[in-house]
Protein backbone atom coordinates (compact mmCIF):
# COMPACT_ATOMS: atom_id res chain seq x y z
CA UNK A 1 0.00 0.00 0.00
CA UNK A 2 1.32 3.51 -1.17
CA UNK A 3 -0.65 6.14 0.25
CA UNK A 4 1.37 8.62 -0.91
CA UNK A 5 1.82 7.90 -4.54
CA UNK A 6 -1.22 10.22 -5.91
CA UNK A 7 0.58 13.30 -4.74
CA UNK A 8 3.96 11.88 -5.46
CA UNK A 9 3.14 10.70 -8.82
CA UNK A 10 1.10 13.82 -9.59
CA UNK A 11 4.33 15.76 -9.00
CA UNK A 12 6.64 13.92 -11.32
CA UNK A 13 3.86 14.09 -13.87
CA UNK A 14 4.41 17.95 -13.55
CA UNK A 15 8.03 17.27 -14.07
CA UNK A 16 8.02 15.06 -17.09
CA UNK A 17 5.36 16.58 -19.15
CA UNK A 18 5.42 20.18 -18.20
CA UNK A 19 6.35 21.68 -21.72
CA UNK A 20 3.17 19.28 -22.92
CA UNK A 21 0.82 20.78 -20.90
CA UNK A 22 -2.43 21.99 -22.62
CA UNK A 23 -5.66 24.17 -22.27
CA UNK A 24 -7.83 26.17 -23.94
CA UNK A 25 -6.84 29.62 -23.50
CA UNK A 26 -8.08 32.81 -25.50
CA UNK A 27 -10.27 30.16 -27.70
CA UNK A 28 -13.71 29.84 -26.53
CA UNK A 29 -14.49 33.86 -26.85
CA UNK A 30 -14.01 33.36 -30.60
CA UNK A 31 -17.79 33.89 -32.23
CA UNK A 32 -17.24 30.89 -34.28
CA UNK A 33 -15.45 28.48 -31.26
CA UNK A 34 -18.73 26.64 -31.62
CA UNK A 35 -18.98 23.76 -28.99
CA UNK A 36 -15.94 25.19 -27.10
CA UNK A 37 -18.07 28.51 -26.44
CA UNK A 38 -20.76 26.29 -25.11
CA UNK A 39 -18.77 24.27 -22.78
CA UNK A 40 -17.31 27.72 -20.95
CA UNK A 41 -21.08 29.23 -21.50
CA UNK A 42 -24.37 27.77 -22.55
CA UNK A 43 -25.71 30.62 -24.09
CA UNK A 44 -23.25 30.41 -26.59
CA UNK A 45 -25.10 27.76 -28.28
CA UNK A 46 -27.92 29.99 -29.59
CA UNK A 47 -27.68 33.10 -32.69
CA UNK A 48 -24.15 31.47 -33.32
CA UNK A 49 -22.47 31.79 -36.38
CA UNK A 50 -22.99 28.11 -37.07
CA UNK A 51 -26.00 26.73 -38.91
CA UNK A 52 -24.23 23.62 -37.24
CA UNK A 53 -20.80 22.90 -35.52
CA UNK A 54 -19.59 19.14 -35.72
CA UNK A 55 -16.39 18.38 -33.02
CA UNK A 56 -14.52 15.80 -34.47
CA UNK A 57 -12.03 15.66 -31.56
CA UNK A 58 -9.90 18.13 -29.38
CA UNK A 59 -7.61 18.25 -26.62
CA UNK A 60 -7.09 20.35 -23.48
CA UNK A 61 -4.44 20.47 -20.66
CA UNK A 62 -3.22 22.84 -18.05
CA UNK A 63 -0.64 21.89 -15.70
CA UNK A 64 2.18 23.64 -13.34
CA UNK A 65 2.71 24.66 -9.68
CA UNK A 66 3.77 27.25 -7.39
CA UNK A 67 6.85 25.24 -6.62
CA UNK A 68 8.84 24.62 -9.44
CA UNK A 69 9.61 27.12 -12.14
CA UNK A 70 11.01 25.82 -15.59
CA UNK A 71 13.15 27.73 -17.82
CA UNK A 72 12.16 26.67 -21.32
CA UNK A 73 15.16 27.94 -23.54
CA UNK A 74 16.71 25.20 -23.76
CA UNK A 75 13.41 22.72 -23.51
CA UNK A 76 14.44 20.98 -27.00
CA UNK A 77 18.28 20.33 -26.02
CA UNK A 78 19.21 16.95 -26.20
CA UNK A 79 21.80 17.35 -22.87
CA UNK A 80 19.18 19.30 -21.06
CA UNK A 81 19.45 18.30 -17.33
CA UNK A 82 16.09 19.15 -15.78
CA UNK A 83 17.39 20.05 -12.42
CA UNK A 84 19.49 22.91 -14.13
CA UNK A 85 16.06 24.52 -15.38
CA UNK A 86 14.17 24.53 -12.39
CA UNK A 87 14.47 26.75 -9.77
CA UNK A 88 12.15 25.56 -6.69
CA UNK A 89 9.99 28.02 -4.72
CA UNK A 90 9.13 26.13 -1.20
CA UNK A 91 6.81 27.84 1.09
CA UNK A 92 4.41 26.87 4.12
CA UNK A 93 1.57 26.37 1.70
CA UNK A 94 2.95 25.08 -2.30
CA UNK A 95 0.25 23.97 -4.86
CA UNK A 96 0.43 21.54 -7.52
CA UNK A 97 -2.43 21.45 -10.22
CA UNK A 98 -3.24 19.80 -13.48
CA UNK A 99 -6.41 19.07 -15.79
CA UNK A 100 -6.60 17.92 -18.87
CA UNK A 101 -10.07 16.90 -21.21
CA UNK A 102 -10.43 15.44 -24.60
CA UNK A 103 -14.01 16.53 -26.98
CA UNK A 104 -15.32 13.67 -28.24
CA UNK A 105 -17.62 13.54 -30.96
CA UNK A 106 -20.04 16.78 -30.49
CA UNK A 107 -22.73 18.70 -32.36
CA UNK A 108 -24.70 22.09 -31.87
CA UNK A 109 -27.53 23.49 -34.24
CA UNK A 110 -30.30 25.79 -34.61
CA UNK A 111 -33.72 24.46 -34.41
CA UNK A 112 -34.63 28.47 -35.69
CA UNK A 113 -33.97 32.02 -34.91
CA UNK A 114 -34.63 31.35 -31.07
CA UNK A 115 -34.21 28.21 -30.07
CA UNK A 116 -30.69 25.90 -30.21
CA UNK A 117 -29.39 22.10 -28.52
CA UNK A 118 -26.63 20.45 -28.54
CA UNK A 119 -24.93 17.25 -27.46
CA UNK A 120 -21.22 17.18 -26.03
CA UNK A 121 -19.13 14.28 -25.13
CA UNK A 122 -16.14 15.01 -23.14
CA UNK A 123 -13.33 12.78 -20.40
CA UNK A 124 -11.93 14.86 -18.35
CA UNK A 125 -9.37 14.67 -15.31
CA UNK A 126 -8.02 16.71 -12.53
CA UNK A 127 -5.35 16.49 -9.84
CA UNK A 128 -4.55 19.30 -7.43
CA UNK A 129 -2.16 19.14 -4.37
CA UNK A 130 -3.23 22.00 -2.24
CA UNK A 131 -1.34 23.37 0.89
CA UNK A 132 1.43 21.21 0.67
CA UNK A 133 4.74 22.41 3.01
CA UNK A 134 7.08 22.94 0.52
CA UNK A 135 10.12 22.34 3.22
CA UNK A 136 8.50 18.98 4.20
CA UNK A 137 8.27 17.99 1.05
CA UNK A 138 11.68 18.92 -0.46
CA UNK A 139 12.98 17.25 2.56
CA UNK A 140 11.35 13.98 1.72
CA UNK A 141 12.78 13.74 -1.39
CA UNK A 142 15.98 14.13 -0.40
CA UNK A 143 15.06 11.36 2.02
CA UNK A 144 16.67 13.60 5.30
CA UNK A 145 19.76 14.07 3.31
CA UNK A 146 21.63 17.05 5.05
CA UNK A 147 18.85 18.66 6.68
CA UNK A 148 18.99 20.96 9.33
CA UNK A 149 16.39 21.09 12.46
CA UNK A 150 12.82 22.42 10.90
CA UNK A 151 9.67 22.87 12.30
CA UNK A 152 6.71 22.59 9.70
CA UNK A 153 2.70 23.06 9.60
CA UNK A 154 1.21 20.91 7.06
CA UNK A 155 -2.65 20.37 8.52
CA UNK A 156 -4.74 21.98 5.81
CA UNK A 157 -2.99 19.54 3.26
CA UNK A 158 -5.74 18.58 0.37
CA UNK A 159 -5.27 16.42 -2.47
CA UNK A 160 -7.69 15.12 -4.86
CA UNK A 161 -7.55 13.56 -8.33
CA UNK A 162 -10.63 12.41 -9.75
CA UNK A 163 -11.54 11.49 -13.61
CA UNK A 164 -14.64 10.99 -15.26
CA UNK A 165 -16.64 11.28 -18.65
CA UNK A 166 -19.89 13.23 -19.55
CA UNK A 167 -23.05 13.43 -21.72
CA UNK A 168 -24.08 17.22 -21.86
CA UNK A 169 -27.38 17.95 -23.22
CA UNK A 170 -27.52 21.83 -23.95
CA UNK A 171 -30.11 24.28 -25.06
CA UNK A 172 -30.00 28.24 -25.78
CA UNK A 173 -33.10 30.69 -25.83
CA UNK A 174 -33.14 34.38 -26.58
CA UNK A 175 -34.92 35.68 -23.86
CA UNK A 176 -35.05 39.26 -25.73
CA UNK A 177 -33.93 41.05 -28.92
CA UNK A 178 -34.49 44.60 -29.98
CA UNK A 179 -32.61 46.95 -31.98
CA UNK A 180 -29.96 47.99 -29.23
CA UNK A 181 -30.18 45.12 -26.43
CA UNK A 182 -30.13 41.59 -26.80
CA UNK A 183 -30.21 38.84 -24.26
CA UNK A 184 -30.29 34.99 -24.58
CA UNK A 185 -29.41 32.12 -21.85
CA UNK A 186 -28.73 28.36 -22.02
CA UNK A 187 -28.00 25.51 -19.88
CA UNK A 188 -26.70 21.87 -20.14
CA UNK A 189 -27.49 19.06 -18.26
CA UNK A 190 -24.73 16.87 -17.96
CA UNK A 191 -24.83 12.86 -17.02
CA UNK A 192 -21.57 12.42 -15.55
CA UNK A 193 -19.48 8.58 -15.40
CA UNK A 194 -17.17 8.43 -12.78
CA UNK A 195 -14.13 6.15 -13.18
CA UNK A 196 -12.48 6.58 -10.25
CA UNK A 197 -10.91 9.03 -7.15
CA UNK A 198 -8.15 9.46 -4.92
CA UNK A 199 -7.67 12.11 -2.29
CA UNK A 200 -5.72 12.60 0.89
CA UNK A 201 -5.83 14.76 3.66
CA UNK A 202 -3.80 15.48 6.74
CA UNK A 203 -6.07 17.02 9.58
CA UNK A 204 -3.96 18.95 12.48
CA UNK A 205 -0.62 17.58 10.30
CA UNK A 206 2.52 19.32 12.48
CA UNK A 207 5.70 18.55 13.27
CA UNK A 208 9.34 19.16 14.01
CA UNK A 209 12.94 17.32 12.86
CA UNK A 210 15.64 17.55 15.11
CA UNK A 211 18.83 16.59 12.81
CA UNK A 212 21.03 15.15 15.97
CA UNK A 213 19.16 13.02 16.92
CA UNK A 214 17.58 12.14 12.90
CA UNK A 215 14.02 11.91 14.78
CA UNK A 216 11.04 13.17 13.42
CA UNK A 217 7.89 14.12 15.49
CA UNK A 218 4.41 14.48 14.62
CA UNK A 219 0.95 15.34 15.46
CA UNK A 220 -2.41 14.89 13.76
CA UNK A 221 -3.49 12.35 11.34
CA UNK A 222 -3.03 11.61 7.62
CA UNK A 223 -6.02 9.95 5.91
CA UNK A 224 -6.47 8.54 2.39
CA UNK A 225 -9.15 7.05 0.44
CA UNK A 226 -9.07 5.53 -3.15
CA UNK A 227 -11.95 4.04 -5.18
CA UNK A 228 -8.76 1.55 -6.56
CA UNK A 229 -6.95 -0.89 -5.00
CA UNK A 230 -3.75 0.91 -4.02
CA UNK A 231 -2.15 -2.39 -3.01
CA UNK A 232 -1.29 -3.20 -6.91
CA UNK A 233 -1.12 0.09 -7.81
CA UNK A 234 -4.61 0.17 -9.94
CA UNK A 235 -5.17 2.96 -12.50
CA UNK A 236 -8.64 4.32 -12.99
CA UNK A 237 -11.27 2.01 -14.48
CA UNK A 238 -13.56 3.23 -17.16
CA UNK A 239 -15.30 0.06 -17.43
CA UNK A 240 -16.36 0.69 -14.09
CA UNK A 241 -18.14 3.91 -13.93
CA UNK A 242 -20.27 5.60 -11.02
CA UNK A 243 -23.21 7.73 -11.98
CA UNK A 244 -23.74 11.39 -11.18
CA UNK A 245 -25.65 14.59 -12.53
CA UNK A 246 -24.40 17.81 -12.88
CA UNK A 247 -25.24 21.44 -14.78
CA UNK A 248 -23.65 24.54 -16.35
CA UNK A 249 -25.95 27.84 -16.63
CA UNK A 250 -25.11 30.87 -18.52
CA UNK A 251 -26.36 34.16 -20.15
CA UNK A 252 -25.06 36.63 -22.17
CA UNK A 253 -26.12 40.20 -23.18
CA UNK A 254 -24.71 41.92 -26.56
CA UNK A 255 -25.24 46.49 -26.51
CA UNK A 256 -26.16 46.41 -30.35
CA UNK A 257 -25.83 49.90 -31.39
CA UNK A 258 -28.00 51.12 -33.67
CA UNK A 259 -28.10 47.33 -35.07
CA UNK A 260 -30.09 47.79 -38.68
CA UNK A 261 -29.32 44.25 -40.28
CA UNK A 262 -30.78 40.95 -39.09
CA UNK A 263 -28.15 38.81 -41.02
CA UNK A 264 -27.68 35.73 -38.92
CA UNK A 265 -23.91 35.54 -40.40
CA UNK A 266 -23.02 38.43 -39.09
CA UNK A 267 -21.93 39.76 -35.49
CA UNK A 268 -23.86 42.43 -34.39
CA UNK A 269 -22.91 43.86 -31.43
CA UNK A 270 -20.04 46.49 -29.99
CA UNK A 271 -20.35 45.29 -26.89
CA UNK A 272 -20.78 41.68 -25.41
CA UNK A 273 -21.01 40.31 -21.64
CA UNK A 274 -21.35 37.05 -21.18
CA UNK A 275 -22.20 34.99 -16.96
CA UNK A 276 -21.94 31.43 -16.57
CA UNK A 277 -21.57 29.17 -13.82
CA UNK A 278 -20.08 25.67 -14.81
CA UNK A 279 -19.87 22.13 -13.67
CA UNK A 280 -22.40 21.95 -11.01
CA UNK A 281 -22.56 18.82 -9.39
CA UNK A 282 -21.19 15.68 -8.23
CA UNK A 283 -20.44 11.81 -8.44
CA UNK A 284 -20.93 9.24 -5.84
CA UNK A 285 -19.13 6.27 -5.32
CA UNK A 286 -19.99 3.28 -3.13
CA UNK A 287 -17.26 1.44 -1.87
CA UNK A 288 -14.31 3.93 -1.45
CA UNK A 289 -11.43 2.36 0.84
CA UNK A 290 -10.00 4.86 3.48
CA UNK A 291 -6.30 4.30 5.89
CA UNK A 292 -6.27 6.36 8.22
CA UNK A 293 -2.64 7.22 10.17
CA UNK A 294 -2.71 8.34 13.99
CA UNK A 295 0.52 10.69 13.90
CA UNK A 296 -0.27 12.11 17.32
CA UNK A 297 2.37 12.41 19.80
CA UNK A 298 4.71 10.45 18.08
CA UNK A 299 8.49 10.38 17.87
CA UNK A 300 10.19 8.18 14.82
CA UNK A 301 13.78 7.96 13.51
CA UNK A 302 14.57 8.55 10.17
CA UNK A 303 17.85 6.54 10.18
CA UNK A 304 17.66 4.27 6.97
CA UNK A 305 14.59 6.43 5.34
CA UNK A 306 13.70 5.05 1.99
CA UNK A 307 10.07 6.39 1.01
CA UNK A 308 6.86 7.60 3.14
CA UNK A 309 5.07 4.08 3.00
CA UNK A 310 7.59 2.37 4.11
CA UNK A 311 7.92 4.89 7.01
CA UNK A 312 4.35 5.15 7.70
CA UNK A 313 4.03 1.30 7.79
CA UNK A 314 6.67 0.84 10.04
CA UNK A 315 5.95 3.74 12.85
CA UNK A 316 2.25 4.50 12.45
CA UNK A 317 -0.63 2.25 13.17
CA UNK A 318 -3.65 2.56 10.51
CA UNK A 319 -7.28 2.14 10.36
CA UNK A 320 -9.53 0.86 7.11
CA UNK A 321 -12.37 1.93 6.61
CA UNK A 322 -14.94 1.77 3.49
CA UNK A 323 -17.91 4.05 2.73
CA UNK A 324 -19.60 5.98 0.30
CA UNK A 325 -17.60 9.46 -1.16
CA UNK A 326 -19.65 12.36 -2.64
CA UNK A 327 -16.76 14.43 -5.27
CA UNK A 328 -17.91 17.25 -6.19
CA UNK A 329 -17.64 18.83 -9.64
CA UNK A 330 -14.41 21.72 -9.77
CA UNK A 331 -17.61 24.45 -10.03
CA UNK A 332 -16.76 27.57 -11.56
CA UNK A 333 -18.06 31.20 -12.19
CA UNK A 334 -16.77 32.77 -15.28
CA UNK A 335 -17.38 36.35 -16.86
CA UNK A 336 -16.46 37.54 -20.05
CA UNK A 337 -16.77 41.19 -22.26
CA UNK A 338 -15.94 41.33 -25.97
CA UNK A 339 -15.41 44.44 -27.66
CA UNK A 340 -15.60 44.93 -31.11
CA UNK A 341 -12.46 47.93 -31.69
CA UNK A 342 -13.43 48.38 -35.53
CA UNK A 343 -14.88 45.16 -38.15
CA UNK A 344 -12.99 42.53 -37.72
CA UNK A 345 -10.82 43.01 -34.42
CA UNK A 346 -11.73 42.71 -30.96
CA UNK A 347 -10.60 42.97 -27.29
CA UNK A 348 -11.89 40.71 -24.85
CA UNK A 349 -11.59 40.25 -20.80
CA UNK A 350 -12.07 37.24 -19.46
CA UNK A 351 -12.41 35.99 -15.57
CA UNK A 352 -12.02 32.76 -14.47
CA UNK A 353 -12.61 31.79 -10.69
CA UNK A 354 -12.50 28.76 -8.75
CA UNK A 355 -16.09 28.84 -6.26
CA UNK A 356 -14.25 26.51 -4.62
CA UNK A 357 -11.52 26.80 -1.53
CA UNK A 358 -8.63 25.33 -1.22
CA UNK A 359 -9.07 23.65 1.87
CA UNK A 360 -12.21 22.00 0.91
CA UNK A 361 -11.97 18.25 0.63
CA UNK A 362 -13.15 15.59 -2.30
CA UNK A 363 -13.18 18.07 -4.96
CA UNK A 364 -11.22 19.91 -7.47
CA UNK A 365 -10.26 23.51 -8.27
CA UNK A 366 -9.91 25.58 -11.30
CA UNK A 367 -6.86 28.14 -10.91
CA UNK A 368 -8.53 31.62 -10.85
CA UNK A 369 -7.28 33.77 -13.37
CA UNK A 370 -8.00 36.89 -15.91
CA UNK A 371 -7.04 37.09 -18.87
CA UNK A 372 -6.83 39.99 -21.95
CA UNK A 373 -7.09 39.06 -25.67
CA UNK A 374 -6.93 40.85 -28.50
CA UNK A 375 -8.49 39.00 -31.54
CA UNK A 376 -8.74 39.31 -35.29
CA UNK A 377 -11.80 37.76 -36.19
CA UNK A 378 -13.22 36.88 -39.71
CA UNK A 379 -15.38 33.55 -40.83
CA UNK A 380 -12.26 31.00 -41.83
CA UNK A 381 -9.96 32.41 -39.98
CA UNK A 382 -8.59 33.64 -36.11
CA UNK A 383 -5.49 34.70 -34.55
CA UNK A 384 -5.47 35.51 -30.53
CA UNK A 385 -2.98 36.66 -28.19
CA UNK A 386 -4.01 36.51 -24.80
CA UNK A 387 -1.87 37.60 -21.73
CA UNK A 388 -2.96 35.97 -18.46
CA UNK A 389 -2.33 37.13 -14.74
CA UNK A 390 -3.12 33.38 -12.87
CA UNK A 391 -3.28 32.46 -9.26
CA UNK A 392 0.00 31.79 -7.46
CA UNK A 393 1.40 35.34 -9.13
CA UNK A 394 1.94 33.59 -12.33
CA UNK A 395 2.05 36.19 -15.70
CA UNK A 396 1.25 34.06 -19.09
CA UNK A 397 1.32 35.37 -22.67
CA UNK A 398 -0.13 32.82 -25.66
CA UNK A 399 -0.85 32.60 -29.31
CA UNK A 400 -2.80 30.60 -30.86
CA UNK A 401 -5.34 30.43 -34.54
CA UNK A 402 -7.74 28.73 -36.16
CA UNK A 403 -8.10 28.07 -39.62
CA UNK A 404 -11.40 26.92 -40.92
CA UNK A 405 -12.04 23.30 -39.10
CA UNK A 406 -8.64 23.68 -37.12
CA UNK A 407 -7.60 25.46 -33.85
CA UNK A 408 -4.65 25.09 -32.36
CA UNK A 409 -2.79 27.86 -29.46
CA UNK A 410 -1.28 28.34 -25.97
CA UNK A 411 -2.10 30.43 -23.92
CA UNK A 412 1.66 30.39 -22.26
CA UNK A 413 3.83 29.82 -25.17
CA UNK A 414 5.46 33.01 -25.65
CA UNK A 415 6.25 33.65 -21.97
CA UNK A 416 7.20 30.30 -21.59
CA UNK A 417 9.90 31.34 -24.52
CA UNK A 418 11.05 34.19 -22.74
CA UNK A 419 10.93 33.29 -19.25
CA UNK A 420 13.49 31.55 -17.17
CA UNK A 421 10.88 30.73 -14.31
CA UNK A 422 7.95 29.35 -16.07
CA UNK A 423 5.29 28.33 -13.17
CA UNK A 424 2.23 27.16 -15.86
CA UNK A 425 2.26 25.64 -19.54
CA UNK A 426 -0.67 24.82 -21.58
CA UNK A 427 -1.28 23.99 -25.12
CA UNK A 428 -4.71 22.52 -27.25
CA UNK A 429 -5.79 20.98 -30.63
CA UNK A 430 -9.07 20.74 -32.28
CA UNK A 431 -10.54 19.56 -35.43
CA UNK A 432 -14.16 20.27 -36.59
CA UNK A 433 -16.53 20.47 -39.32
CA UNK A 434 -17.74 23.69 -39.09
CA UNK A 435 -21.33 24.78 -40.98
CA UNK A 436 -21.20 28.81 -41.36
CA UNK A 437 -24.88 30.75 -41.63
CA UNK A 438 -24.62 32.63 -44.73
CA UNK A 439 -24.18 36.04 -45.03
CA UNK A 440 -27.04 37.80 -46.77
Amino acid sequence: MNILKPTATFVALLLSSFSFAQSYVGYAVDNYSGIHGVIDNPSNIVDSRFKTDINIMSGSVFVGSDYYALDFSNIFDENLDIDDNTNLFPSDKNNFFSNAEFVGPSFMFNINDKNSVGIITRVRAFANVNNINGGLYETLNEEFDGVSDFSFDSSNLITNTHAWAEIGFAYGRVLYDDVDHFLKGGITLKLLQGAGVNYFNSPGFSGSYNASTETISTNGSINYGSTIDINNDDDFDFNDLHTGFGADIGITYEWRRDNTTDNKGLNKYLLKVGLSITDIGSITYDNVTQYSFDLNNRTASTVGYDDAEEFLDNNYTSVETTSKQKVNLPTALRLSADYNIHKSIYLSLLGAFSLVQNNTEYTNKINNAVTIAPRLETKWFSFYSPVSFRQYEDFAWGAGFRLGPLTLGSGSILSNMISKESKTADLYLGLKIPIYQSKN
